[in-house]
């Protein structure tokens, strides 16, 4: 009863929130990119659309992606699994540095001003936008991955980074893995597991261990707006596979082009806001 009455009273943002989950789930099957690098901008730009501070649309878009997060990469990490294509024994090897950065960045977001996260934001997705328009389908630069110190500097900066910022791993170290010559349906297959490891964690954090901001949007708490994570899990997962259907029948990598253009301005107005 107390959730219809909600829903009733902002139908308005609940609409907006699940068009966010249709768009990150068609984007996602269409294109193959994680579902945070298309939440949080949406998010972000949606929350001030609803009278929310720059600032605080970015911390609770954050933590209310990370969370999003949690349920689509179990079922997308299942399925890879089921193919071979999640590299456990690379888990093992990276799984404990990815934590120690993911807490770190997690305890930092709760700690920081959003307006800093915004700007993290921005340079990681115009980088991502780039290496989408100039790197796809490029050979690798290096033969193999480095040595067990630079890997765990790798694991650990893609599980700082990507709590930072609200993405799954998979935009940071997909094109990573794949700069060493490392097999591209390995290297998604275990950034799906890669972000589990750094979500759950993180989205925890956040929820408890983060102070809602006094203007944040309804149904906030710690820092993760949950009618979001309602709205938009479900959606997400719904219309993933539409996106796969319409790649089928379209040039996904025209389409992929596209959405990193749209990214990289997208980027580039998140820094000049905060800037």
């Amino acid at each position: 009863m107390i959730m219809i009455e909600f829903i009733t009273s902002n139908i308005s943002t609940v609409l907006a929130l699940a068009g966010t989950g249709i768009l990150a789930g068609i984007l996602a099957g269409l294109l193959g990119v994680g579902g945070g690098i298309v939440i949080v901008p949406v998010l972000y730009f949606l929350f001030q659309s609803f009278g929310v501070a720059e600032h605080s649309a970015m911390l609770v878009a954050t933590a209310t992606s990370l969370a999003t997060i949690i349920p689509t990469s179990i079922s997308s990490m299942r399925s890879h699994q089921i193919k071979g294509n999640v590299d456990l024994g690379l888990l093992k090897q990276w799984g404990m540095f990815i934590l120690v950065g993911v807490l770190i960045g997690s305890w930092l977001v709760t700690q920081t001003e959003g307006h800093i996260l915004t700007i993290l934001f921005g340079v990681i997705a115009s980088l991502a936008a780039l290496n989408m328009l100039f790197r796809t389908g490029k050979s690798a630069l290096f033969t193999e991955l480095p040595h067990n110190n630079g890997q765990r500097a790798m694991a650990t900066s893609i599980g700082f980074f990507s709590s930072m910022v609200g993405i799954g791993g998979g935009t940071l170290s997909v094109p990573m893995l794949t700069l060493f010559n490392y097999p591209a349906h390995k290297a998604v297959g275990t950034a799906a597991a890669i972000g589990l490891i750094i979500s759950l964690p993180a989205a925890l954090i956040m929820l408890f261990g983060g102070t809602t901001p006094i203007d944040a949007p309804a149904g906030t708490f710690g820092l993760v707006n949950l009618i979001g994570f309602i709205c938009i899990v479900p959606l997400t997962v719904l219309f993933a596979p539409v996106g796969v259907f319409i790649s089928t029948r379209l040039n996904a990598q025209k389409l992929k082009q596209v959405f990193a253009v749209v990214l990289l301005f997208t980027g580039l107005r998140m820094l000049y806001q905060s800037i």
